[in-house]
């Protein structure tokens, strides 16, 4: 069929008789003749005949155009010819040939119509393409003509349009060149302003301009001198990143990390921030210490400016001391209160953050920030540890710069309490403790505490000795709260409250004292204000009325006092309850009624319109005082606490043990009185002697134990010595009772303002050491009142004449026969004896209140003297009657019904001392054998004259002498 298509290319377009009959006879294609051709149609058809000729083809001569089917027949000849195979042979291809002609002529007649159609589309896209052909040539020859019409003219418009648009943007950068140029003026204009975000953002716009322009000669210059003013910029940045080290100011700070932000330096901003704090601090501190120096010294030559700090600071006076510590700490406070709000800035920025963007380029500037936010962070609470450290070590080297071991108590108070401050702000600032600055106050206090210790103990000595222990007169609602150095007391609730947390001033004290406590130092002066100036101003609020206007304060006075209660008003109502009245126990009341007053005097010994003011003297104030300046001191230096807790218990041991040395010890009437020194205040007294008194100062015999102290002489104080002026010998002052009441009460008065302090001082305490303080009350403190027992013994043993009354009851007649009505006459002198101690006893009270715990050991020693003084004469008897023994019970009720009348004593002393002996005459030998056994109270002899007087008419000389070998039994331990 190839074959086919492109012989009828070669030939044109011809039917297909004439397509057959132009075949060529090179193609060697034999045209059948027209008797072949009929012959083959006539030929009857058998298609499967046809198809098996078709077949037995060879397939060579399917292969393709250029098969030489002549040349292959004649090389397929065989070497000898015969004709008859030949013509054969021919035959077999002639009708080979004949069946395809028939086959191939079949087929064309078949597809004839098709190609007729065909051909005729053919001709008519001729036709189509002719008739296109003339249509492009005319349109070529219609745009040739527009062309030369319009064209030309239009672009030359947008020619001239594209100029005038390339000039207006010449135009529009040369205005910019021109802004470029002048930008210096503006950005000069904006750092005078501070406003460096503006000039930093300005600067760089000009830059990314100046880089758009750079083609621009003129522009080269220009971005060389942005960079330097960009320079320029980051240094007074710099500057202004300095400023904020003294004076937080938050809108210049939000300034200056904006234009850090605008750099992209935050992390160089905050190392810088940091170079910054630690040389203000340097800068502040010499600047301060530098000016107190050259002050002082003068028209001194000494180069102090090119001192180093630590040098400098030996070069402060005493007098200058406190103010350049005040001054320091002021000058840090600030450097520290702007880095407190420096990190209360970024802490509020991190708040205020937005959320992060989406975005790519979004979230590559979010992860950015979050790296440079956690670097700030971290920086910033490191820096706090850091700051809080060089701080210290200022401080530090300033403390010890300085010997204040001479320092005025109430300076050192000062400098104790402003360091206090310190580490209180320090504690607040980073959560520190303060060790550097614990350490040197420390060494200093130490230092300082033991020699004014030391003085302390020789002042009170010295007072001690020159007492005449006339009363002090206070007010009547007198407590020590109200004396200045307990001022720290009333201002702090909790003993456990440094005095140093009270900083708030006058004109806050609106606020709740629950806002008070949640306040921190920073909050409260956060704005204005220095946690450092409130000493200064107390100094001068300092006053205190305690004392009276004159001795005694009249009825109208006390009511007074009672009832408008102005003097305690400013005192807590904590310590209102703890202070409870030394006689009564009674709480004091803002308003007492008259009934109250007159229980209150009734239940002193006053035959005067005395007040109830607590009984002290002028020492007992000192001492009270000293205690508070201690506590004072304990309460701002924690860790000495123990040491000055071991002083304040020596203050009350020295002054018991003068109070006992003056007036309770006298070998006569010690040794007889029945138990007046018990087995703790004996103990307590060896004690106080051996380790605070110098036994080198006592007088022979006047020690309370023997055998010397082993302790070194530098933490002991001579024993004191009485006043001359003290006269305790005369009988119209019943042996100098006034004094020992005074004495012995203010010793009392001085125990209960320590019972007052105890839980203030075991708040103070170390755990460790607590036990020392638990001793210290149950063994000292609280023996205090048992000294009134030995004291007032040796007045009631002096005040009645014991002597006489025995002298009388010997000259009495005692084997009398018959009963009498009628008393003896030394039961008559006895109670004379008491009536006038009674009198005596008032006449004192004119001049010192006697509290009624004082008349009763008075009373009691006296009543009990004068029964043991009456079981004396009685067992001195030496014959005795049944009616003789009736006169004795006679006497004695006799004295018990008058004695009663002068005292309200109950139960009589010793009553049942006197009577179980009168009736012991009428004991039998058997039970008086018992009564030997459970009665030991009884002297020897006493015993031996109940058995001679009483049973020697009654039982023989044997039973006689066996009881008296069981008197001598009992009385032989005591030997």
């Amino acid at each position: 069929m190839q074959k086919i298509k492109s012989l009828m290319a070669r030939q044109g377009l011809k039917s297909p008789q004439e397509s057959i009959a132009d075949l060529s006879p090179v193609e060697d294609f034999r045209i059948p003749s027209k008797e072949e051709m009929r012959e083959m149609r006539e030929q009857p058809i058998d298609p499967q005949a046809e198809q098996e000729i078709i077949n037995s083809i060879q397939e060579v001569y399917y292969s393709n155009d250029s098969f030489d089917m002549v040349q292959h027949e004649l090389e397929k000849l065989p070497p000898e010819l015969n004709l008859q195979e030949l013509e054969e042979y021919r035959d077999q291809l002639k009708r080979q040939q004949a069946t395809v002609s028939k086959k191939v002529a079949d087929l064309i007649l078949e597809k004839q119509p098709s190609y007729v159609k065909e051909l005729e589309r053919v001709t008519s896209l001729q036709t189509n393409l002719q008739l296109a052909a003339v249509i492009c040539t005319n349109a070529r020859r219609q745009l040739s003509i527009s062309k030369e019409d319009f064209t030309e003219a239009s672009l030359g418009l947008l020619a001239n349009q594209r100029r005038r648009h390339l000039l207006t943007g010449l135009l529009k950068s040369l205005r910019t060149i021109k802004t470029l140029q002048r930008t210096d003026v503006r950005l000069s204009e904006m750092l005078e302003e501070e406003d460096y975000p503006g000039a930093i953002q300005l600067c760089l716009e000009c830059q990314k301009a100046a880089s758009t322009f750079k083609h621009y000669s003129c522009i080269s210059e220009l971005n060389s001198k942005l960079q330097d003013t960009l320079e320029q910029i980051e240094e007074q940045l710099d500057v202004a990143l300095s400023k904020t080290c003294k004076h937080f100011d938050v809108s210049h700070y939000t300034r200056v990390q904006l234009a850090y932000t605008l750099l992209e330096k935050t992390q160089t901003a905050m190392d810088q921030l940091h170079m910054h704090f630690t040389q203000a601090i340097h800068n502040t501190v010499f600047q301060v210490v530098l000016g107190y120096v050259e002050l002082c010294a003068g028209n001194a030559d000494t180069k102090f400016q090119k001192m180093q700090y630590k040098d400098l600071c030996t070069h402060i006076t005493q007098d200058s001391y406190v103010p350049c510590l005040s001054d320091l700490c002021k000058a840090l406070w600030e450097v520290m209160l702007s880095y407190h709000r420096t990190m209360q800035w970024h802490e509020e920025q991190d708040k205020e953050e937005p959320p992060p963007t989406t975005d790519e380029a979004g979230a590559a500037d979010t992860e950015e920030a979050v790296v440079d936010h956690s670097y700030v962070k971290k920086k910033l609470e490191h820096g706090l540890t850091r700051i809080w450290q060089e701080v210290q070590l200022k401080v530090k080297a300033y403390l010890l710069g300085t010997d204040m071991s001479n320092f005025k108590y109430d300076d050192f108070i000062v400098v104790l309490d402003v360091i206090s401050r310190l580490m209180q702000v320090g504690e607040e600032f980073c959560g520190s403790k303060s060790e550097l600055l614990q350490e040197s106050i420390k060494r200093q206090s130490v230092n300082y505490f033991k020699n004014y210790h030391r003085t302390r103990l020789e002042e009170l000595r010295m007072f001690l000795e020159n007492e005449t222990w006339e009363l002090c007169p206070v007010k009547s609602n007198f407590n020590i709260a109200q004396l200045h150095e307990f001022k720290f007391m009333g201002q702090s609730r909790s003993p456990s409250v440094s005095p140093s947390r009270q900083v708030l001033s006058s004109q806050d004290q609106v606020l709740s004292s629950k806002d008070q406590e949640v306040l921190s130092l920073f909050q409260h002066f956060s704005q204005e204000g220095n946690p450092f100036e409130r000493h200064i101003d107390n100094k001068d609020e300092e006053t205190e009325d305690v004392l009276a206007s004159n001795g005694y304060e009249s009825d109208e006075l006390e009511k007074c006092v009672y009832q408008d209660y102005d003097s305690d008003s400013d005192v807590p109502d904590e310590l209102k309850q703890d202070y409870v009245d030394e006689q009564t126990g009674d709480v004091p009341l803002k308003s007492a009624s008259r009934e109250t007053l007159r229980s209150r005097k009734k239940s002193d010994y006053s035959l005067n319109k005395g007040s109830n003011a607590p009984i002290l003297t002028n020492t007992t104030l000192n001492v009270i005082r000293l205690v508070g300046k201690y506590i004072q001191m304990m309460n701002i230096l924690k860790p000495i606490a123990f040491d000055v807790i071991h002083c304040v218990s020596q203050l009350f041991d020295y002054y018991l043990y003068a109070v006992y040395t003056f007036f309770g010890r006298n070998d006569m009437y010690e040794s007889s009185g029945p138990g007046l020194i018990s087995s703790r205040l004996r103990t307590t007294l060896n004690r106080i002697q051996e380790s605070l008194i110098q036994m080198d100062s006592l007088g022979e015999g006047s020690s309370i134990v023997h055998g010397g102290p082993g302790e070194d002489r530098k933490e002991k104080v001579p024993s004191p010595h009485l006043s001359q002026l003290v006269v305790l010998t005369a009988s119209e002052t019943l042996y100098g009772l006034a004094q020992r009441v005074v004495a012995t009460e203010s010793l009392v008065f001085l125990a209960e303002q320590f019972e007052f302090l105890q839980s203030h001082l075991d708040t103070m305490m170390p755990a460790a050491k607590k036990p020392f303080l638990q001793q210290f009350y149950s063994q000292t403190v609280s023996t205090a009142s048992e000294l009134r027992k030995p004291i007032y013994w040796v007045v009631a043993a002096k005040a009645l004449d014991y002597e006489q009354m025995l002298l009388l009851m010997a000259g009495v007649k005692w084997d009398i026969r018959e009963i009498m009505s009628q008393h003896n006459v030394y039961v008559d002198v006895l109670l004379k004896e008491f009536e006038e101690f009674n009198k005596r006893l008032g006449d004192v009270s004119r001049h010192v209140r006697v509290p009624l715990p004082v008349s009763n050991v008075l009373w009691e020693h006296c009543i009990r003297l004068a029964n043991r003084t009456l079981v004396e004469g009685y067992g001195n008897v030496k014959k005795c009657s049944n009616e003789g023994r009736a006169l004795m019970q006679l006497d004695f009720q006799q004295f018990l019904m008058k004695l009663e009348k002068l005292t309200d004593m109950r139960p009589i002393p010793d009553k049942d001392f006197v009577e179980t002996y009168i009736k012991a005459y009428y004991l039998t030998e058997n039970d008086m054998e018992q009564f030997i056994k459970n009665h030991r109270e009884y002297s020897m002899k006493q015993l031996a004259n109940l058995v001679n007087v009483c049973l020697g008419s009654h039982i023989n000389k044997k039973a006689r002498q066996k009881l008296l070998a069981a008197i001598d039994d009992i009385d032989r331990p005591k030997r």
